[in-house]
């Protein structure tokens, strides 16, 4: 018995030593280590803060150059399918076998005029929606990509997926003055 009693002393002792770390109280009141992760987190987000707090909110009236660029490229995309649409009306015109549909095109052309016309306003929902379209394209392009035969097709290719890549970049910058809740008065 004295034994058993020996071994029990022994396991508690080494119990006491490995929690040393004392009571639960004492562990909360202990400053907690952060993880690698935590740290990470908190850089980029005194790197946000520190972005957010750089812009410069938009002037009433004012539309950033890109959104400029946007709205003049979506505005001739939507002429183009509205006078795609008059000529699928008033013609026997076929593509591929198949006359389009003039409903179709005039539901897509309003759809683009009214993002040209968003864009023109700077509102927010407009770039987003021009921003989805670029995405579109660029995976298209990279889709296009897997398919090309000739030099002249890839490289093709690669100037459209970069064209949209930077566009939809330089957009992020102006969306986030955009979406900035107080516009200055003009000076």
């Amino acid at each position: 018995m004295a034994d058993r009693e020996r071994k029990r002393a022994e396991r508690r002792k080494r119990k006491a030593r490995s929690g040393s770390a004392g009571t639960a109280t004492e562990a909360a009141l202990r400053p907690k280590r952060e993880s690698p992760m935590q740290r990470g987190y908190a850089k980029a987000e005194e790197r946000n803060r520190e972005a957010r707090e750089a812009l410069v909110p938009l002037y009433e009236g004012e539309r950033p150059t890109v959104v400029t660029i946007g709205a003049v490229f979506s505005g001739l995309v939507a002429a183009i399918f509205w006078v795609s649409t008059v000529i699928a009306i008033f013609s026997d015109a076929e593509v591929n076998g198949n006359e389009p549909h003039p409903l179709q095109l005039a539901l897509v052309a309003a759809i683009v005029t009214t993002m040209a016309v968003g864009m023109w306003r700077s509102r927010y929902w407009a770039v987003l929606g021009f921003q989805m379209v670029l995405v579109l394209f660029l995976l298209a392009g990279v889709a296009g990509l897997v398919g090309a035969t000739t030099v002249a097709q890839v490289v093709g290719t690669v100037l459209l997926v970069l064209i949209c890549l930077a566009f939809f970049l330089f957009m992020v910058k102006a969306m986030a003055r955009i979406q900035m809740p107080g516009r200055l008065p003009r000076e």
